[in-house]
Parts: structure tokens; sequence; C-alpha cells
């Protein structure tokens, strides 16, 4: 599926306001003011560039980055944050989840402890999920009980037309039955996290907790 219009539409975006809060209110704005289809076609967009990143290698990252553990909800929220850390950025982290120690965002987020970390700091935007989603409602006028169903419908529909056109397909690069696409590797081992992720295992390191279980295994 192109995307082009989707990473532009996020490079807006990343230009007013650095935190997610205001990201937020600004892309919904944004998208309320498209037509309905270029609505849904973000969303088929958005849901094409997380399925590719949805490999073991990049949750192997999350749960490092997070201090040992990510769970399955956490990870998509965390995609969802690397989304709007901007195109390059994203495509380097599929490529090579251990890019992402060269993010500034990644590294500011290092400095800081992570009992500290704020509902802003948190490497996750929960609200992307469901913006196109409300964008839809607003834009179409859709009753509440109308506008989920017709909205997803539309978004299943472009997938499926784009895949018989054939573009990538909508579930060329999804995972499989099993889960996200490569081998589940731990990011409590140490040794491990060293081959796989050098930079991030650096500047995450684990907390004594995480260590020590390793070192009972």
């Amino acid at each position: 599926m192109e995307t082009d219009s989707f990473w532009a539409l996020i490079e807006d975006c990343r230009t007013h306001g650095s935190g997610t809060a205001r990201r937020t209110a600004w892309l919904r704005d944004a998208l309320t003011r498209l037509p309905a289809r270029r609505i849904v076609r973000f969303q088929a967009c958005l849901e094409c560039v997380t399925d590719e990143g949805h490999t073991w290698n990049l949750w192997a990252a999350a749960d490092r980055i997070f201090g040992g553990w990510c769970s399955d909800d956490a990870f998509c929220c965390f995609l969802w944050w690397l989304v709007g850390l901007g195109r390059p950025v994203y495509e380097a982290a599929v490529s090579d989840p251990d890019a992402l120690a060269r993010a500034p965002e990644v590294r500011r987020l290092s400095e800081l402890p992570r009992a500290d970390w704020t509902g802003e700091d948190r490497p996750r935007w929960d609200a992307l999920a469901e913006l196109a989603h409300r964008a839809y409602a607003d834009a179409t006028g859709a009753a509440r009980d109308d506008w989920r169903g017709s909205f997803c419908t539309a978004v299943e529909r472009l997938l499926a037309a784009e895949a018989d056109v054939g573009a990538v397909a909508a579930d060329a690069a999804a995972p499989g039955p099993d889960g996200p696409w490569g081998r589940r590797w731990s990011a409590l081992d140490e040794a491990e996290c060293a081959r796989r992720l050098p930079r991030l295992s650096a500047l995450f390191p684990l907390p004594t907790a995480g260590r020590a279980e390793v070192s009972r295994r």
C-alpha cells in the first residue's frame, strides 16, 4: 500500500508539539477536515505500517526499553509511538531495532529513571489507535451506534482492494498464525541482548531484579 501521504501527515503532526497530547489533538482535527475516504486510507496505512513492525526483534527492543517486560497491549502502543517518531526512525527500527538508540526521543528517555517517567514520557501513543475512527465519525456525522462498524468495514474493503489489484497485499507483512515475525528471544538475557541490541542494552540497563532472574536460569 502506498503510504507517502500517511507519513506526510505524521510528519506534519510532529511539527505541532512534542507531546502525544498535542499531537493527538492536532491530528484529529487534521483528519476530520479530510474526505471520509482519506480518513479510511489513513487507518488502512496505519494498520499496514504497524504490521511491518510486529516482529519479535522489535518487541525485544521494547522489552529492554521498558526494563525487561512489555505486554502485548503495551507493545501495540509502543509501535504507535514509534510511528509518531516519523518514517525514517520507524523504518530504520523495523529493519534494525538497535537503530532506535540513535533516535533523540529514545536517547532522552534513557536519561530519565523509569520510575520518573510521566505519562508524556512513556514510549506509547495509545490514542493513535482510535484517532481515525473518531475523526471519521466527526466528518461523516455517523450515528454513534453505526460509525464504528461502517468505518471498520470500509478499512477492510480498502485493504482487500489493494491486495486484489496487486499492490502490497494487506497481509503481506502481517504476523503469522503463531504471532510476530521471527523467533522469540528474551531481552532479559544480557549476552543475547549485547549481541542483538548492543546500543540499546547500553542505554537501558536492566533493573537489578531483571538481571537476577536471568542468573537463576
